[in-house]
């Protein structure tokens, strides 16, 4: 993976963590899924250890979890 990914549902946590991301890294840098526009994406979310959500996967693998906002069981309702 050459961009970190940052996984979110679109809560008010969520977004404001998105913009202070965008605004550390650079949107060059990070690809953004947003889990109400994008469902298919929850399991490759799961598979890389994100447990909730906003959460950063850096290029190397590692799972960043930031303000909690949503579990992914409540993310899958």
């Amino acid at each position: 993976m050459s961009k970190s990914i940052f996984y979110h549902a679109g809560c008010p946590v969520c977004v404001s963590a998105e913009q202070d991301i965008i605004s550390l890294i650079g949107n060059e840098n990070v690809e953004v899924v947003h889990f109400g526009e994008s469902k298919s994406r929850i399991q490759e979310a799961e598979n890389y250890g994100v447990t909730s959500v906003p959460a950063l996967v850096t290029p190397n693998g590692n799972v960043l979890h930031i303000n909690y906002g949503a579990s992914m069981s409540e993310v899958k309702g």
